[in-house]
């Protein structure tokens, strides 16, 4: 087998199939990244998300252990909208962020590598193949780094000099000994842009992320968001782009190349009031496609309450109060309490001291007494 030509022919077709940009890496152990991870552990910045195990998401071999290479693959996305819709007084809307716009990637770039995987079997006999994109055991950067796909940015992202950090990784683990690409140089220089802008101070250092701080994460919880991050969350129902639309490798990215990625508008920015009233099937039916979906809509619905208590929006508050009065769901009711003393008003006031006297859960009640602290300021 002419290990050399079978790489160039897999290059060839992985761009015909949509792959922007592919790298080829050795199987051996992630050591720097092991090390940054114990540390991450250490320090108890995890998300909580992540495989727990350190040595699975670095060490190959314990995934396929006859692995001899790694496939590295980045797809682009967008990261403007043609035809944006605006938010404005009593229609104000959320923002999903980028890697959140059309097609879930999961699936994008997992039917890219799952068509690589056939064409492999296709042309080597007993061909061992592990695929992953994001949720695997593998960390896609450290991966994507080693293969020569990008830099991994001072933000913990890859940037490539095509299409800056607006891209989704996937790998595959194989027993073909493919000869590897070289890294690329760093090109983050002294510049400190992303550090400096994260709203929450989550970048601890260059390349040090505290996820637990991270709006990217803390709009993915279920709970009730702690009340130093509620201010800081703005309009966002989904991610956070902050330390991406700063960075100057990304001036000028528009990545308008895959149409399974360019977004619906209304799904991207969607208004934040109909979010609130939306059931179960009505939400997966709307967003089910959606990677920023896979949490559910409780998240989504929460951080819709915040963002309209960010923006003050009086027109929203028979809902919030309709779902102080009637929600179920403790946290719910608890982030109306709260969104409803930060818009103010008599009539929010009204409800918040009604809701005290019937409210049984401690939670809301907390809540509760949060609201009418700022209705008083207000």
């Amino acid at each position: 087998m002419n290990v050399e030509q079978l790489k160039m022919d897999l290059i060839e077709y992985a761009k015909s199939i949509g792959v922007d940009k592919i790298g080829f890496t050795t199987a051996s152990p992630f050591q720097e990244m092991k090390n940054r991870l114990k540390r991450q552990q250490e320090l108890n910045y995890q998300s909580g998300f992540e495989e727990e195990d350190i040595d699975k998401r670095t060490e190959p071999k314990k995934l396929l252990p006859e692995g001899e290479s790694i496939i590295a693959i980045a797809l682009a996305y967008p990261s403007k909208m043609k035809n944006p819709p605006t938010g404005k007084k009593g229609e104000r809307r959320g923002i999903f962020a980028r890697a959140s716009w059309g097609l879930d990637y999961h699936v994008a770039v997992k039917q890219r590598l799952e068509l690589m995987e056939q064409w492999l079997r296709e042309r080597v006999p007993n061909v061992s193949v592990k695929s992953m994109v994001d949720t695997g055991e593998l960390v896609d950067r450290a991966v994507a780094e080693r293969a020569g796909i990008g830099w991994s940015g001072k933000n913990c992202s890859i940037i490539t000099p095509e299409f800056g950090s607006y891209v989704y990784l996937g790998e595959m683990i194989t027993n073909i000994p493919f000869p590897p690409d070289s890294p690329i140089e760093n090109e983050c220089g002294d510049c400190r842009l992303c550090l400096d802008v994260c709203p929450t101070g989550a970048l601890v250092e260059p390349g040090q992320l505290n996820a637990k701080r991270c709006i990217a994460f803390i709009t993915q919880t279920k709970d009730v968001v702690p009340d130093e991050f509620r201010t800081k969350i703005g309009n966002r129902v989904y991610g956070c782009d902050t330390c991406q639309t700063v960075c100057p490798k990304n001036k000028g990215k528009t990545n308008w190349i895959h149409d399974e990625f360019l977004p619906d508008p209304e799904l991207a920015k969607p208004l934040l009031v109909p979010l609130l009233k939306l059931s179960n099937k009505e939400f997966k039916n709307k967003f089910g496609t959606i990677a920023g979906s896979w949490r559910g809509k409780k998240p989504i619905q929460r951080n819709a309450i915040l963002a309209l208590a960010h923006f003050k929006e009086q027109s929203a508050v028979p809902e919030l109060i309709e779902l102080l009065k009637k929600d179920e769901r403790p946290v719910i009711r608890g982030t109306s309490a709260w969104a409803l003393g930060k818009i103010g008003g008599k009539k929010a006031k009204d409800a918040l001291l009604e809701a005290y006297h019937q409210e049984k859960d401690e939670e809301v009640l907390r809540e509760i007494k949060k609201g009418l602290e700022l209705v008083e300021r207000d």
